[in-house]
């Protein structure tokens, strides 16, 4: 009876050790314990960057080709003091006009350089200065463009030597004299069209020289693009 009793009693304690090991919950199974790790993992990740915003687009405007620009020298320039390569600087005389539109106000500043000078005393008789326009600045931005060369040339003579100092007109013939002739009084007439007044253009004989604010006239050998006016 005793033996029986006592075989009772260790099945009721095995009974009761597997019903509580069935019951316990394993380590990492809690749920409750999971879900902030999955929320902490969402709140870290970093926000989309916005979109930049596009570049805006920069109107271009073409200038022709033959196009004239007329400028104002800076300082001076002579054909016994300057040499090919020299640089010089200009600045546009008046606004320049394309279609309808001015895509350069006056005083726009222009970068130019000697192409070749020519003293009396290196070549026996004859002085000669040619000049070309290099490129425009506009906006901050250079642009470089391409000039037929604008030159003059003094031949020698036995005539006393005269200085040739006045306006467009009175510089025109007094070059035209130089060159002598017909062929001279157009060649003058061109010439003249580009001086200004108060330059020493020339002294027959001697030297070619360009003094601060001569009035040159450039014409362009090719088109070149700059950008177009802003609008208010």
């Amino acid at each position: 009876m005793k033996n029986a009793f006592t075989g009772f009693l260790l099945t009721l304690m095995a009974f009761g050790i597997v019903s509580c090991s069935s019951t316990t919950t394993e380590p990492g199974a809690d749920s409750s314990t999971a879900a902030p790790a999955s929320s902490n993992s969402a709140a870290s990740a970093p926000a989309p960057r916005p979109e930049p915003a596009p570049a805006p687009v920069v109107k271009m405007v073409a200038v022709p080709a033959e196009t004239p620009l007329e400028v104002l020298l800076d300082g001076s320039l002579s054909s016994d003091k300057s040499s090919a390569g020299d640089k010089f600087e200009a600045t546009l005389a008046a606004p320049l006009v394309v279609g309808g539109t001015t895509v350069l106000e006056k005083g726009a500043r222009f970068h130019g350089r000697v192409v070749a000078a020519e003293g009396s005393g290196r070549v026996k008789g004859l002085a000669s200065l040619a000049l070309a326009l290099t490129d425009v600045v506009h906006d901050g931005k250079t642009t470089p463009i391409t000039t037929k060369n604008w030159a003059v040339e003094a031949e020698g003579t036995k005539k006393k030597d005269g200085v040739i100092i006045g306006g467009a007109a009175a510089v025109g013939t007094a070059i035209g004299g130089l060159f002598g002739g017909k062929k001279g009084a157009a060649e003058g007439a061109a010439i003249g069209a580009g001086a200004g007044t108060g330059t020493v253009l020339a002294t027959k004989g001697k030297e070619v020289e360009l003094g601060p604010e001569a009035r040159l006239m450039f014409t362009l050998e090719k088109p070149f693009e700059i950008a177009a006016p802003k609008k208010n």
